[in-house]
């Protein structure tokens, strides 16, 4: 009897993966609030800057400036552990960049943040939480 093929191993996804994932999920649920895209994945220019994930426009006006979280278990605080006064800074940093790129008047803006995690209790899929104004600079 012939063996058919081996099974392909089962590989993790890698943080990256996770990373645009969370952004897929998050995005999807921000523009079911009502929100719409501005952009994406916004850097600012050379190395040691910030990036923004998601920038988005409420109806009102106001710009959204979006961290997205993502962990795969609770350990070690879950995923707004990591969003320290430095990760806030280069955020605003991102952020500062992509208004003075744009010109015109300054719109109102607020930073929020979406943290993507492993459900609760074993159950299948991810929880995910929109926190408004969740941080100044």
């Amino acid at each position: 009897m012939a063996a058919g093929p081996a099974p392909a191993p089962i590989v993790a996804p890698t943080r990256q993966q996770t990373g645009a994932a969370a952004e897929d999920a998050a995005l999807a649920y921000l523009l079911g609030q009502g929100l719409q895209l501005v952009a994406r994945n916004v850097r600012t220019p050379g190395r040691g800057g910030g990036e923004v994930d998601l920038i988005l426009r409420e109806a009102d006006g106001t710009l959204v400036f979006v961290e997205v979280r993502a962990r795969r278990s609770a350990r070690f605080g879950g995923a707004g552990a990591s969003i320290d006064a430095r990760k806030q800074q280069r955020v605003a940093l991102a952020a500062q960049h992509f208004l003075l790129t744009q010109g015109g008047p300054m719109p109102p803006c607020r930073f929020d943040v979406v943290l993507v995690g492993p459900a609760r209790d074993g159950a299948a899929g991810n929880t995910l939480q929109w926190l408004r104004a969740a941080f100044d600079v």
